[in-house]
């Protein structure tokens, strides 16, 4: 690690108080040239620190840069990983203030529930899906709090890998029996088709997102306990959305979600 305790509480803070106050800064690598991946998920760990100490509740796991090929293009091997909190739930149908976030974005996903823990190294598609509870569709609403939306991927994993606000919804269904590799998954926005994918999208197969997960955690002694809902990573790319927007996500097996932005 190339920062010390107190600049990393520091850079916890900031991003947190930026988060809050729905303010742009710029990357934190900008101050911080050396900082190393330890470094940036040390950020990460004490700014979920931050919030629980006031009460925030941790509702969940996520993933990000669950492309193949952006992760080769990034120059990475593993996906980024963040967590998500109960004051970023949104309801299926419901309603998402534009004025709490920055420059919002929305990605389709699909989640998994877990009914058994999963703990690499090892885990693989197989267990996962011997561990998974149901899997269900899923809207991520990412918001860097990065002017301009620019940042590195040490600066984007210190800030919780721009997690914001999120939805779960549609119809839960087993993970057996379900070709989620080929699961077809539509985005509209204001009625009109912004993308299209499949569930291969991530990563191959996005039970292999959450193998990944379980073998990110086990390298630091953790796993991913019984019933957490994880976000496997975007199917779709981020489509950017303000203050009038509609977005409704249509899954193939797992019916639909919709959001509206105000």
């Amino acid at each position: 690690m190339a920062l010390d305790k107190a600049t990393i509480q520091k850079l916890a803070v900031h991003l947190d108080e930026a988060e809050m106050q729905c303010k742009e800064v710029i990357k934190i690598t900008d101050d911080h040239p050396d900082m190393d991946w330890d470094d940036a998920y040390a950020v990460q760990d004490a700014l979920r620190a931050i919030k629980t100490s006031r009460g925030v509740r941790i509702t969940g796991l996520k993933m990000g840069l669950t492309s193949h090929a952006k992760m080769k293009q990034m120059g990475v091997v593993d996906p980024v990983r963040g967590f998500l909190t109960d004051y970023g739930v949104l309801a299926d149908g419901g309603e998402c203030d534009t004025s709490t976030l920055i420059h919002p974005k929305v990605e389709a996903e699909i989640a998994f529930v877990t009914k058994k823990p999963l703990k690499g190294p090892g885990c693989h598609i197989g267990a996962v899906l011997a561990a998974t509870d149901f899997v269900l569709p899923g809207l991520e609403i990412i918001d860097s709090r990065y002017k301009d939306f620019k940042f590195d991927l040490k600066s984007v994993v210190a800030d919780n890998t721009s997690a914001a606000r999120y939805v779960v919804g549609g119809s839960a269904r087993s993970a057996l029996g379900i070709d989620l590799k080929n699961l077809g998954v539509v985005m509209e926005k204001n009625g009109e088709v912004v993308a299209t994918a499949a569930g291969s999208a991530v990563l191959g197969h996005p039970a292999q997102s959450v193998a990944m997960l379980a073998n990110m955690l086990g390298a630091r002694g953790e796993e991913i306990p019984a019933g957490t809902l994880i976000l496997t990573g975007g199917v779709t790319e981020a489509v950017a959305v303000g203050k009038g927007d509609n977005i409704t996500v249509r899954y193939q097996h797992l019916g639909s979600l919709s959001l509206r932005f105000v």
